[in-house]
């Protein structure tokens, strides 16, 4: 197995502490925002073979296994993160696999520029994904009951809040929930920017249920997905604790530490909180309009200690084992890829002695015994 030398990107809403104090190092007043663990062009892991890309690319059967390669193709199918939020993250939403092949192809046919800050579609792959809360994990999944966010709405008391309030109301649900978030995002910015203001001030004197839509418009002054932000469920993930975001479900991470993985994909539509393009008709042909709770994961108990977050996607698989002191050694070889993260205490894998924070790639079908006190995550893809 091998050692992972990962890199962290600095993005604005990072946490300037958490990273540090996970991994035991000083904070340089600088936002830690992701840690990446793959083989994501991107930011690769490093190796004492070459990057990840480099050795998956030498010899794509021996590191990923036969049948991972015939199922996802010759490159490793997630990508894993420790990620630490600061500030909130932009509302966003991923395609599906069809949406994403038809997008990108789309896009490639017009010749728009892999790097222009207008381009939907950086690859031809879904992006399903699942956040594991390491800390308490702030986060905004999926759309509310429009009878609910119209009374989260009205409860505000800002006039030109009205017209959406009678939106959530005056339709059936799917239709109810399009026809306000299409209102939101083309409003005429001017007016928009004062009903924010407005918002964010009563949700600052109101507090309790609004606290958390004071501190976006804190972040995001002006910005219309303030509003569109309470039309989602609000969730608060205690450790250990999941959500997994399918295709087409508005989300945001708000605050907090935790475990990431996800398709190797780029692919993310904006739906505001961000200076970046938000590209309005093709976010609503995505966007899946259907209200309901967040569906919070907890793990469920498997063979050997191994406790598995159970999710509808194939290209990861992500579970966790909490070793106690002077716990027995497990066998944790497998036909699949594996990355291997420790977040507290100290796991040895192999050769290799891992503290919170460190990694190891375990090729396909290498023995990988794993001992010690703490807590190690396992990702993988489905067998």
């Amino acid at each position: 197995m091998d050692r992972l030398d990962n890199t962290i990107r600095p993005y604005a809403w990072g946490s300037t502490t958490a990273l540090p104090r996970l991994l035991g190092t000083e904070p340089t007043g600088e936002p830690q925002a992701e840690m990446w663990m793959g083989a994501h062009p991107g930011a690769p892991s490093r190796t004492g073979r070459g990057t990840l890309v480099e050795v998956v690319d030498a010899a794509p059967e021996r590191e990923l296994g036969p049948d991972s390669v015939a199922r996802f193709g010759p490159r490793l199918p997630f990508l894993l993160k420790l990620l630490a939020a600061g500030a909130p993250l932009s509302l966003q939403v991923h395609p599906d696999l069809t949406q994403a092949k038809e997008g990108y192809a789309d896009e490639e046919r017009r010749g728009v520029p892999a790097t222009a800050p207008h381009r939907n579609y950086k690859d031809a792959n879904h992006k399903p994904e699942l956040i594991c809360a390491l800390t308490e994990f702030d986060g905004l999944c999926g759309f509310r009951a429009p009878q609910r966010a119209a009374e989260l709405l009205d409860g505000l008391g800002v006039d030109s809040l009205k017209p959406y309030v009678d939106l959530l109301h005056a339709h059936p649900e799917e239709a109810a929930l399009r026809e306000v978030l299409t209102a939101i995002l083309t409003a005429d910015p001017d007016e928009m920017a004062r009903t924010v203001a407005e918002t964010a001030a009563a949700c600052d004197r109101l507090g309790g249920a609004y606290a958390p839509y004071a501190d976006i418009a804190h972040h995001y002054p002006g910005d219309p997905g303030v509003i569109a932000a309470m039309l989602l469920n609000h969730v608060r993930l205690q450790p250990g604790e999941a959500l997994f975001l399918g295709a087409g479900v508005p989300h945001a991470y708000l605050d907090g530490l935790g475990v990431e993985i996800m398709a190797n994909s780029d692919n993310v539509l904006r739906c505001g909180l961000t200076p970046k393009h938000v590209d309005v008709p093709e976010l609503l042909r995505i966007v899946r309009f259907e209200a309901g709770e967040p569906g919070v994961l907890r793990p469920e108990a498997g063979p050997d200690g191994e406790e598995v977050y159970e999710t509808p996607t194939d290209e990861f698989r992500l579970s966790r084992y909490v070793l106690p002191a002077g716990g027995a050694t497990h066998d944790l070889t497998l036909t699949t890829p594996q990355i291997l993260l420790c977040t507290a205490g100290s796991v040895r894998a192999g050769e290799h002695e891992l503290t919170p924070g460190t990694s190891v790639f375990v090729p396909s079908g290498e023995k990988a015994e794993v001992s010690g006190t703490g807590t190690l995550f396992r990702a993988t893809v489905v067998a």
